[in-house]
Parts: structure tokens; sequence; C-alpha cells
């Protein structure tokens, strides 16, 4: 069982008073596909490299399969890693990198090569094996570094942003080829991306970190659905939830010139902690053309067109053109609206989020 977990997992580097991970308190059970998500900054690479044994734990403690890792040199953690730059050997051919952990290990050659054929026909290497790196385009050099990794059956994976070098389209598709390979090898996997999209479609689950603590750990639809404060709001989801602060009237909450309803209990809340107003979250896909909810209205200041959907950002009636946040809303893309046209739209006032204006902390 290579189950993974933090334990009140700190780290401070040298000269730093201020810890890059703090307290961080996260099981990864055996064969799941964990992702570590954050803005640049966030601790989230660091705590990939306590993990691996890349920087230094100052409090708490790491185990892998029950076993504490701490303060274990890395080659002796079971872990195989792929970077973000690949990292193969440029006088090495294809097989030779995919095998060298082997090699270093004494693994007989003829048990070498049987693995790495095995693993180049996983991943459709198997024509490129006596080719150099550099005869090899980005998406698969990738592929060899992951190879490398999988080689060595080790019982973590650990990959730290390892598509970000790759373009778009090839990213994508990527990234659903290690989805599916981690899905048929089974092993615990953590991989670390600054990429919300790509955490969302990757891991079964997600755990979102912020200025190195943790902020929620769940699947990517409870992140999506059950925020719980205004960050994971907004970092979750793309386009991002619209975070408006909203006075707080009779019956709900005013937005623009429509007042959202909103459930006794976040306004029992807001009503204990004094609250005049409140941090309103709504997704761009909460309004709608035709339905029951109250009715907003805005002007489209810019209209995106994406093909199936396009979005417009919105002023609202009494905003600051240039100070307040536009509003970002989601359209079928066959009938965009015009810039400057006036609309009228239905809120779902079921989908909406209600947070602390100043703890940012969900309510109700």
């Amino acid at each position: 069982m290579a189950q993974v977990s933090y334990v009140d997992a700190t780290c401070i580097y040298p000269g730093n008073t201020d810890p890059s991970v703090d307290k961080l308190n996260l099981d990864i059970q055996d064969g799941e596909f964990m992702v570590l998500v954050g803005p640049s900054g966030s601790g989230k690479s660091t705590a990939l490299r306590m993990l691996a044994g890349l920087e230094e734990v100052t409090s708490g403690q790491i185990t892998i399969a029950g076993r504490d890792v701490s303060y274990t040199p890395p080659k002796d953690r079971d872990i195989a890693m792929v970077f973000q730059n690949y990292a193969l050997y440029p006088h090495m051919s294809v097989a030779e990198n995919m095998g060298f952990a082997l090699k270093l290990k004494g693994v007989p050659k003829d048990e070498r090569n049987k693995k790495v054929l095995e693993v180049a026909k996983i991943l459709g290497l198997e024509d490129y094996l006596g080719r150099k790196p550099k005869a090899l385009s980005g998406g698969q050099r990738q592929r060899v570094a992951m190879g490398r990794a999988i080689v060595r059956e080790p019982s973590v994976f650990l990959m730290d942003e390892p598509l970000s070098n790759l373009d778009a389209k090839l990213r994508v598709e990527t990234r659903a080829n290690v989805a599916a390979l981690q899905a048929r090898l089974g092993t615990t996997t953590v991989y670390v991306t600054h990429d919300q999209v790509e955490a969302m479609t990757m891991g079964h689950r997600v755990a979102v970190l912020k200025d190195g603590k943790l902020q929620q750990v769940d699947t990517p639809r409870n992140l999506y659905d059950k925020p719980v404060n205004a960050f994971v709001a907004g970092f979750i989801g793309s386009p991002a939830m619209n975070l408006r602060r909203a006075k707080l009237v009779a019956g709900g909450a005013q937005l623009g010139d429509a007042v959202v309803p909103l459930d006794p209990k976040v306004l029992q809340e807001a009503s204990a902690a004094n609250l005049s107003e409140v941090t309103l979250g709504l997704r761009p896909e909460s309004f709608h053309v035709e339905g029951d909810g109250p009715v907003i209205s805005f002007t489209a200041a810019l209209v995106e067109e994406l093909g199936a959907d396009a979005y417009v950002h919105a002023v609202l009636a009494g905003d600051d053109t240039l100070a307040d946040p536009k509003l970002v809303v989601r359209f079928d893309g066959r009938i965009p609206p015009r810039i400057n046209e006036s609309l009228k739209m239905h809120i779902l006032t079921q989908e909406a989020h209600v947070f602390h204006p100043e703890t940012g902390l969900a309510l109700g």
C-alpha cells in the first residue's frame, strides 16, 4: 500500500521567517491521482519536493506506506519524479534514458531492455528507442521522461508541472494520456500544476493551496459546487466565478438592479456577524435568458466568441466602468449579443454562493 500522508508538514527556507508550506495535513490514498494546485508561490511545488526529499521538512512528518520518510534520502523513498524540463541525458538514446535508473540498480541488460520495451509500447515510443532527445518533439520527450519513471515501478509518481512546456493542443492531448496511463498503472500519483483546468480534468481529488496553506481538498465536482471560501471559488472554474460585494437588503443581496434571494441560514449568519454586505458568487453559467429567477440588467462591454459558447463581460447599472469588475456571463455562442447591447437575464439563485466579505469563508 503506497498511501502518502503529510502530517503538520512545514518547510521554512533558510533566511525566511514565513513558511513556504505551513502545517500541511493531507492524506493521499493508495492508487489515487492527487493534484496540488494553486497560484505561483502557493507552496505546491515545495510540498512535492518535500515528499521527494529535495526540500527539508522543518517540522511535522511525511509518510509513504506508513513509513516516516521525512529525513530519508530521496533514493530510499521508492519514488520517481517527472520534471517540467524533462531532464533527459542528451548523449543517450531514448532506450538508454529510460533504462538508466535500472542500470544504476544493477538490473541485468536483458531484463532492463525487456522492461524498457514494455513501457515504450505503452507510451507509443517503440519506434523512437534508438533516437537521441534532440530528434524528438516536446511531447515525445515528455513521454520519455514519464517512461523513465514508469520502468522503475516506484510506489509513488511525483510530477512537477510536466506539461507546462508543451503547446496548448499537445497539452490537452497529453493530459488525457497521463490520466489514462495512471488509471491503467494504478500507481499513487501526486501531480503539481498551476493550471486549474488541468487539475479539474485529471485529479481524483484536488488540493488547493494558497500562501503555503491548504485551503480545501475534495473531488473536482465538489470544489466547483461547494467551495469553502472565496479564494477556492474564484480559483476553480474557467472563466472564474463572479465575486462581487453586494449590500444586504430585505430578502437578499442587491446585485445591480436585481435582488438575489438568500437562504435563511445565510441571512442568519450574516446578521449574527453584523454584516451589512456580503461577497456574492455567481458562475458565468448561472444566468439564463429564460427562467423564474430575478432579472438583472446589464450592458455588454466585451464579447468573447469561442464557438459553442460566448462570454459577455457585462457592466451593471450603477457600476464604475473602470473600478468595478465586469460580470462574466455565458451565452449560446451561435447567437451572441453585440457590444454595447443592453440585456436582461434571469439569475439561477440556487447556484449563488455567499462569502464573508472579510474572512472569505462561505456562509450557510
